[in-house]
């Protein structure tokens, strides 16, 4: 018997033929059942999880929120009821019901199986706490049984929409045991990332220039009614079930491709939806009927505004300051020599404009004085050096007491008493009306802080767009090509280095009017309150290196979940550490990437059309 060794002159050979006369195996989900059924189960149970919240789950107040009233939805219910509705939507999207494939540009399976998630979590966790808290399941209502089982059903028939599994890997013939367990391992977990992937959304069919901005405009309410919502959220049941409800939420709207049309719009329009979230975030007081959020916000600007100084040293030139937070310091004791405090050994009071610009330029020399001959160095040795730095800031303030040094700084005790700011008659430490709303002083400086970030911002988004900054991301992403390319690499790196400083340094003036006090131990490299340069610099990285809003989400986020996490105790930044390294191990290029970066972390997503000059 003749065999035939040149297969390529026959149009199949035997191995092909065979392969594609076996059937390719069906798409299937994580759940085995059929996927109409587990369509009809997901929509129809969170219908029920809907109808459920409006019946009474459990039978005392004791638990926080009023669970107890039938017709009206309280406290969690809220939070499952939006989870419910999430689910309902998206699968009715799912059956192609018409207009509601609007909703899902992207991947409805997917959106349905995140929304299911939100409702799920958030109310198998109310059930959870209300057992724990008040001694046992028998404290359940009929109302926390039937959206404990409708939840689950609506779990349970998301995960059963069929998605395309990865090809399995080879296997080693030579492994064995442990081997073998982590091949399967990783095949498992490629099946579970496959099966909550979605596509990439087509582009969206040209709108109206005031329909586009109708949208980005209701957007940002909807980002103001959600943020108000969580700050203001007054027990940590509630602020623990809206985490789970945001988180799953904004992966749903993520995964159904509404987030990347919105993104889409905001990249046409820079300006307006810049201009948009400034209003929207002025108008957080106007949605406050005290002064107690007011002051969460406010010390979230100053954080934010810090770290997007930070984001042009660290996310656009690539130098990394574990000391920056030295220059924030620069800021606020140069605001408070010359504030008329009189813990102050100068005993001047100058005007807030005066103030403000000394700290920025005092801040900016204080960065010339230390970047000059420190920037020569690369990387670690960079780090180190400025750690140092920031360090031999707090010990010279804290000994510039009149015993160890000069009397400058008063020591530990810093400068206190610092007066409230009064500019052009408008004073920031009392109440006003204005619009029918009484605004208070955190109020008040918050509305000026929001100035300053956007004086950050616009120097940020100027620079970043000039030839100086991409000379930044030149040296960020190859010094020596750079170089070569005949970049100045010491002046560039020591123009962004002076720059953030100067931003530092201004937001630092305001900082010392809101805190009354300024004192060493604020400016630590690591310190239980922000702002500090572990978590500037944790901010920069979890919100997004070299964007705009990287920083001042993930500014916002870092701020305000600890703050609201007390009731955890020890425990606290235990959590906090966990979610950060789970955080920077699925999504490490941050939650608002440049496009560069994401790009550089997932070799397999689709490059964008048009990268900005900034990789933005």
């Amino acid at each position: 018997m003749t065999t035939q060794t040149t297969p390529s002159e026959s149009p199949e050979s035997p191995e092909t033929t065979e392969t594609s006369s076996t059937p390719a195996a069906a798409p299937a989900g994580l759940i085995p059942l059929p996927a109409p059924l587990g369509r009809a189960l997901a929509t129809g149970g969170g219908a029920l999880a809907i109808v459920s919240t409006f019946m009474s789950w459990t039978w005392t107040t004791d638990f926080p929120g009023d669970l107890t009233v039938y017709g009206y939805p309280g406290g969690l219910q809220v939070l499952v009821l939006i989870g419910g509705i999430l689910t309902v939507l998206f699968g009715l999207a799912s059956y192609g019901v018409k207009g509601l494939d609007r909703l899902t540009p992207g991947s409805a399976d997917a959106a349905l199986k995140m929304a299911a998630l939100a409702a799920f979590g958030t109310a198998w966790y109310t059930v959870i706490a209300i057992s724990v808290e008040l001694g046992g399941l028998v404290n359940l209502d009929p109302g926390g049984f039937v959206v404990a089982v409708a939840t689950l059903l609506a779990l349970l028939g998301a995960l059963a929409q069929p998605f395309t599994r990865p090809e399995p890997d080879p296997v080693d013939p030579d492994d064995a045991g442990w081997e073998l367990f982590k091949h399967k391992a990783r095949q498992n977990w490629s099946t579970f990332r496959a099966a909550f992937a979605s596509e990439t959304p087509a582009p969206a069919r040209p709108l109206p220039s005031w329909a586009e901005i109708l949208v980005i405009v209701a957007v940002m309410a909807v980002g103001l009614i959600v943020f108000s919502y969580g700050v203001g959220t007054p027990y940590d049941e509630l602020f623990v079930g809206f985490l789970i409800t945001a988180g799953f939420g904004f992966a749903a709207a993520a995964k159904a491709g509404l987030v990347a049309r919105v993104s889409a719009l905001t990249a046409k329009h820079r300006n307006i939806t810049m201009t948009g979230a400034f209003v929207a975030a002025a108008a957080f007081p106007f949605t406050q009927t005290n002064d107690q959020y007011a002051t969460i916000g406010v010390y979230i600007l100053i954080f934010a505004t810090v770290a997007l100084g930070l984001n042009i040293v660290v996310g656009l030139a690539g130098l990394l300051d574990l000391g920056y937070v030295a220059f924030l310091g620069v800021g606020a004791y140069t605001a408070a020599l010359v504030s008329g405090s009189p813990s102050s050994p100068l005993h001047v009071h100058w005007p807030f404009w005066a103030s403000a610009l000394l700290g920025a330029v005092v801040a900016m020399i204080f960065g010339v004085i230390i970047g000059a001959p420190t920037l020569r160095l690369r990387g670690d040795y960079l780090a180190i050096v400025t750690l140092g730095f920031g360090e031999i800031f707090r010990i010279t303030v804290l000994n510039m007491d009149g015993t160890s040094g000069p009397d400058v700084t008063n020591g530990s005790n810093g400068i206190s008493s610092i007066p409230n700011l009064n500019i052009l008659g408008f004073d920031f430490g009392a109440q006003h009306q204005i619009l029918g709303t009484t605004i208070g002083r955190f109020a008040n400086y918050l509305l000026l802080m929001l100035i300053i970030t956007l004086i950050v911002v616009v120097v940020f988004r100027r620079s970043s767009e000039s030839r100086i900054g991409r000379a930044w991301v030149a040296i960020r992403e190859d010094e020596t090509a750079a170089l070569a390319m005949g970049i100045n690499g010491f002046r560039v790196k020591l123009i962004a280095f002076a720059l953030g400083a100067c931003l530092a340094g201004l937001s630092g003036s305001v900082q010392a009017h809101v805190t009354y006090t300024v004192t060493p131990e604020q400016y630590q490299f690591a310190y239980a309150v922000p702002p500090n340069s572990a978590f500037l610099l944790a901010a920069v990285v979890l919100g997004g290196m070299g964007t705009i809003s990287g920083p001042l989400v993930g500014a916002s986020l870092l701020y305000l979940i600890p703050a609201k996490l007390q009731f955890l105790g020890d425990y606290q930044l235990f959590a906090f550490g966990v979610t950060l390294i789970l955080l920077m191990r699925f999504r490490p290029e941050g939650l608002i990437p440049n496009r560069r970066r994401q790009l550089e972390f997932h070799e397999d997503a689709e490059a964008p059309a048009v990268l900005s000059k900034a990789g933005v």
